[in-house]
């Protein structure tokens, strides 16, 4: 059976904070910088 639909229904939605911070630039900016930190990191140290 496929109750696909009553998942999504049922899902939570995400609250105004967290759509604010989704939205932001200047969060996402730094968020994208620290997952490329950790990435460049983890690549150094297994090179």
């Amino acid at each position: 059976m496929d109750d696909t639909n009553e998942r999504i229904a049922t899902a939570p939605l995400p609250t105004p904070g967290e759509l604010r911070r989704r939205r932001n630039p200047f969060i996402q900016f730094f968020r994208f910088m620290r997952i490329n930190w950790t990435m460049w990191r983890l690549a150094r140290k297994h090179y």
